[in-house]
């Protein structure tokens, strides 16, 4: 990889400089760093198996057996809640990167080479972004059915056309600069311009864009689960436990706002990291 496509120390230093003084970026690095925690550590943590039913707790306010009351089966919510942690996490961090893999290597090929097949790959997004991103979804879930697997696959697909808009664009300015012509010069192949040097400096505003896409995929989850094309029952999911509470809403409110308020703060810390980066990629801050 030659030097000109790698960052000057200065231009490092400037990025961390910035970041670390964003305290929105530490305090939305926090609340996510305490739910990624919550996912992964939760056989510790849960105080109960989150499938277990007790009939005669059903619709059990909060107490000292159950912190935050049971469900419509005696299930404890706490519990679900962290587990639930897990399935929603996992679904918004692997759909957010098999769209960023996809899309980022379709849009540096279209906009590297432009021409005709800059037109076609354009025209083809174009189409799938007139789809609002969560009707999309939803008719993919349906088509293929609801499971784990299509609900990865359906929201990865809904990602795509934002990162090849994005990596396009990046790469039709950054196909101008001077090395890209040195590259040329050197005999460099197409393969290794555009992946060996036009995409390392093009992945500050692919990172920044996939934070905060990584919330829109966690709320198409939740979404998609709150009207039965999630994962199916009785897998915990977020998205999954509002829905029965809605069901319940009458009789036990808390059991909606619960799970709501977890999505809540996962949703503002991934949008501070992601306002967190843009600001620290962005040249035109003080250093």
């Amino acid at each position: 990889m030659s030097a000109a496509s790698l960052p000057a120390p200065r231009a490092r230093n400037s990025f961390l400089s910035r970041a670390t003084r964003s305290p929105a970026l530490l305090i939305g690095i926090v609340l996510v760093g305490l739910c990624v925690a919550m996912a992964l550590f939760a056989p510790w943590l849960s105080p109960y198996d989150p499938d277990e039913q007790d009939v005669l707790n059903r619709l059990a306010g909060a107490s000292r057996e159950h912190w935050l009351g049971a469900d419509s089966f005696g299930r404890d919510v706490l519990s679900r809640i962290i587990w639930g942690a897990q399935i929603s996490l996992f679904v918004g961090f692997v759909s957010t990167l098999a769209g960023v893999v996809i899309g980022v290597l379709i849009g540096v090929v279209s906009g590297y080479y432009g021409g005709w097949v800059d037109r076609v790959i354009s025209g083809a997004n174009d189409v799938l972004m007139s789809f609002p991103q969560i009707i999309m979804g939803i008719i993919l879930v349906a088509v293929l059915g609801p499971s784990l697997f299509n609900l990865i696959l359906a929201i990865a697909i809904t990602a795509v056309p934002a990162f090849v808009r994005i990596a396009r664009g990046s790469t039709l300015a950054m196909k101008e600069r001077d090395f890209v012509d040195a590259c040329r010069s050197l005999g460099y192949s197409d393969m290794r311009i555009m992946f060996g040097h036009i995409l390392p400096n093009i992945m500050d505003e692919v990172v920044v864009m996939a934070s905060l896409w990584l919330a829109t995929a966690i709320r198409t989850e939740t979404t998609l689960a709150f009207i039965g094309l999630g994962a199916p029952p009785p897998t915990a999911t977020w998205g999954g436990i509002v829905r029965e509470g809605f069901e319940n809403l009458l009789d036990s409110p808390m059991l909606a706002v619960w799970p709501s308020l977890a999505i809540l703060l996962v949703m503002i810390g991934l949008n501070m990291i992601g306002d967190g980066l843009r600001d620290a990629t962005d040249p035109r801050a003080p250093t």
